[in-house]
């Protein structure tokens, strides 16, 4: 297991290089090119240069979140093609690089959704939080304006202004696209960019959607095991594999974490590992959730059985703690934070250390 942090890069993230260092375990980041554009080919000088940058401070590149896909990748315009060779040229580049591993999504127009970045907790810190009521009686080009105010300056990821500007016409690109065309655009794209991945080794890992159902009438395709064997059975080259997010599956309480875990063995490349908090019964018709601290007694999932389950099934890839509280006075991109997810970090790096030591899995076959 490799512990990572998510950093966004100089001059977009409040948390640096030189910090994250210190946290005890952490030998890696997962960055990205937080400026590039979606559709746009990643030059390898900036690639070279941001890898530099990090090995300078005594780390290495784990894997990119994310590649960001152009919408008529995900619509399938007749521009696709284009576009989809400019990732073939981005991923070549990454892996001339020797970077291996890329977390990317296939949301429409939302990369995730919350109603507040900054929901009060009895202990004083605050954490994103959802409520599907506020959701019900709000436009989508309204969203951002409440997001943004409590965003702490910082910009957010998937949430760009240039981005939200165009709200209303990303929703008119995607009238006409429901689950099963969205999958098959999906497909599309994964069947191009494989022979690429064989070449570099690259694992894609797609993130789920976040929440795990349908949000403004938008197709969610990556939400349930039933879905996501289905993709992995269709496209069944190993380089086409998972990011298992706990608190973006877990945000539909009828997936089993660790039975989607089993059933994915050798298909997960990366691994968000968060805890969150339910508000409402599992049936009630308002679903309302918070994040919590990463600790199984804090929220709602068993953090050791997850962590016990990628373990028993082979898994050795790329963790990194989720989003954290903001804890301690700190003002940061809202979920990112230095001080709870390097609590993540340590806790669940001493989970993993317990697991090692009282189980056996030398009969255990690494997809790798």
């Amino acid at each position: 297991m490799e512990m990572t942090l998510r950093w966004y890069g100089t001059g977009f993230d409040s948390v640096t290089l030189q910090q994250i260092r210190q946290v005890p375990g952490v030998k890696g980041v997962i960055t990205t090119l937080y400026d590039s554009v979606p559709g746009d080919a990643w030059e390898l000088g900036a690639i070279q240069k941001i890898k530099k940058e990090v090995n300078d401070a005594g780390l290495k590149i784990a894997g990119i979140e994310s590649v960001n896909i152009h919408d008529d990748i995900k619509i399938g315009s007749g521009d696709r093609d284009k576009y989809i060779e400019n990732y073939i040229k981005t991923l070549e580049r990454l892996g001339q690089e020797d970077i291996h591993m890329v977390c990317y999504n296939f949301m429409p127009v939302f990369d995730w959704t919350r109603t507040e970045l900054a929901r009060v907790r009895e202990d004083g810190s605050t954490v994103l939080a959802y409520n599907s009521t506020f959701i019900d009686g709000v436009k989508p080009e309204d969203m951002f304006e409440k997001l943004d105010k409590s965003s702490n300056g910082f910009i957010l990821p998937g949430w760009e202004p240039e981005r939200m500007s165009r709200v209303k016409e990303l929703f008119k690109m995607y009238e006409g696209i429901d689950n099963e065309k969205l999958f098959q655009n999906l497909k599309y794209f994964l069947e191009a960019i494989m022979p690429v991945c064989d070449k570099y080794n690259i694992d894609m890992a797609i993130h789920p959607d976040d929440p795990a159902w349908p949000v403004f009438g938008l197709p969610r395709i990556v939400i349930n095991q039933e879905n996501v064997m289905r993709m992995l059975n269709e496209v069944p080259n190993v380089h086409n594999g998972l990011t298992f997010c706990t608190g973006s599956y877990g945000t539909n309480r009828k997936n089993d974490l660790c039975e989607m875990i089993k059933a994915a063995s050798g298909r997960i490349h990366f691994a968000h590992i968060r805890n969150l908090k339910f508000n409402t019964a599992i049936d009630d018709p308002v679903q309302d959730f918070q994040e919590s601290a990463h600790l199984s007694s804090d929220g709602t999932f068993d953090m050791y059985k997850i962590c016990e389950t990628l373990y028993n099934t082979g898994f050795d890839g790329v963790i990194r703690p989720d989003h954290g509280r903001m804890i301690w006075g700190e003002k940061a991109m809202p979920g990112y934070g230095l001080y709870d997810r390097a609590l993540g970090a340590c806790y669940l790096q001493g989970l993993w250390e317990a697991i090692e030591k009282t189980h056996d899995r030398s009969n255990v076959k690494l997809y790798r």
